[in-house]
């Protein structure tokens, strides 16, 4: 087992820190502490939760900078990109803080007396995060499981431990109490395994590979604990003869080339009706070849590297020296791990039109009609995000329908927003995470029955069964 975790900035290969990593012992003391944390937290007033995450919101929003340079250097995110994480952070934490207040039950009509449901909080939820968007991920299960009244056990990915070990210092800053929200950093087989198989955890959220995530799948299962997986995608973006071409391909390379497409997101297929496919390459090159990578604290910079040489070696095994590239772009030479923009021209069962890259690689692929489009699109294990791109509404409407992934997007390519639900079909995941039920998600639903009738007489439920029997 590792002593620390070595942070490395993939554009220059330079060690940025060493973060000690915590052992089996260590989180099995921050669970014992998390939950009497977590007892004190869910007893106070829902108004004053919701203050401290404003405030925890507000202190994020005063170190912008600090935060984006930190995941500028930890994870080779452009400035402007890494200045939005944070800014996402900060939203994510007002918008929770707005259901704290709303998290509210029901009232059903029964017979004989009054029914009503309370949305207890789960306890003590460990998130373990990936390294392709370390600080929004990270928050998109740690606001809402605060909000909601539970206590947050934070794992980041080996690679990208920094930003998520300064958000919990500022949470103290912001008055949430010690030991409510913690971080452990770790590698997953040690640190991330204890948190699973621990008891005190009442539900794990993981987002990583699809890999992984049935391997917690299973680990749960054994203790029947509840469990958000988001998970792999392989997203198309389907245009049509009828589409704006010009905006479709000048949008195409930012929805596969966006963090040097390490996103589950990336609409890494491109499908397009063929008989415009020769024009929608043609328009789609120079746009590909703009696209400026280098640097991330330029300002000019749109892609920086990719994580690390082992995810380099994994993105190039999928593009031989001899692949039939269609549009090849540039990237800087030298230190770094850098990786140009690619669009290769395949066929629906190639290996890199099926299997997930994680890399600033897409395949271009042709189909005749509308079915053969959905035909396609659906060939596939994932079932995450995607986009079509033409004027025809009936048509844009029965795709959106017909294709199994849970985001989709006509004529643009937004998959995520915090007020709106998050999650996949197939093996992308299982759950859904943001929008207006995200608090939901940790909580359980109480059922609770006040008979209003005389207590010396019994009295029947709907089921026909006397409440002397039942007892």
């Amino acid at each position: 087992m590792l002593r620390e975790l070595s942070v490395i900035n993939p554009a220059t290969e330079e060690l940025v820190a060493t973060v000690p990593v915590t052992t089996p012992a260590e989180v099995d003391a921050a669970v014992r502490r998390a939950a009497r944390a977590q007892e004190k937290w869910a007893a106070l007033p829902p108004g004053d939760r919701a203050r401290v995450l404003r405030r925890f919101a507000q202190v994020v929003e005063e170190n912008t900078e600090p935060l984006a340079d930190l995941e500028l250097r930890e994870a080779g995110h452009p400035l402007d990109s890494a200045r939005w994480e944070a800014g996402n952070v900060r939203d994510l934490l007002d918008y929770a803080a707005g259901g704290v207040e709303r998290l509210t039950g029901t009232q059903i009509p029964v017979a004989g007396g009054l029914n009503v449901t309370f949305q207890e909080p789960l306890g003590v939820v460990a998130v373990i995060a990936p390294w392709n968007f370390p600080m929004p991920i990270a928050a998109w299960g740690t606001a809402p499981a605060l909000a909601a009244g539970n206590a947050v056990l934070l794992k980041p990915a080996e690679t990208t431990p920094l930003t998520a070990l300064r958000l919990a210092r500022h949470a103290l800053e912001a008055g949430v109490p010690e030991d409510l929200f913690q971080v452990l950093p770790g590698e997953g087989a040690v640190t991330g395994e204890a948190l699973v198989d621990h008891p005190g955890v009442a539900k794990v959220v993981f987002t990583g590979s699809t890999a992984v995530g049935r391997r917690i799948a299973a680990r749960c299962a054994a203790q029947t604990k509840r469990l958000t997986l988001e998970l792999g995608g392989k997203s198309p973006n389907i245009v049509f003869a009828d589409a704006d071409l010009e905006a479709a391909a000048a949008t195409a390379p930012g929805s596969f080339l966006d963090n040097a497409g390490q996103d589950c997101c990336a609409r890494s297929r491109i499908l397009v009706q063929a008989s415009v496919y020769d024009r929608f390459m043609e328009l789609l090159e120079p746009a590909v070849k703009s696209f400026t990578v280098g640097d991330p604290a330029d300002p000019a910079t749109r892609m920086g590297p990719l994580i690390s040489a082992a995810q380099r070696e994994r993105v190039r095994s999928y593009v031989p020296e001899d692949a039939p590239a269609a549009i090849r772009g540039e990237a800087p030479r030298g230190k770094g791990f850098w990786y140009p923009p690619t669009v290769l021209e395949g066929a629906p069962a190639d290996r890199a039109a099926v299997e997930e890259i994680f890399g600033p690689v897409a395949v271009a692929i042709p189909f005749r009609d509308e079915a053969e489009a959905v035909r396609i699109a659906n060939a596939t294990d994932y079932g995450l995000s995607g986009s079509l791109w033409t004027r025809d509404i009936g048509r844009a409407v029965r795709v959106s329908r017909a294709v199994a992934a849970g985001n989709l997007s006509v004529n643009s390519h937004s998959s995520v927003r915090y007020w709106t639900p998050f999650g996949g079909f197939k093996q992308s995941g299982l759950g859904r995470e943001l929008g207006p039920d995200a608090l939901t998600a940790f909580t359980e639903t109480k059922n609770v029955f006040i008979s209003t009738e005389s207590t010396s007489k019994s009295t029947s439920d709907n089921t026909g069964t006397s409440t002397e029997e039942s007892k």
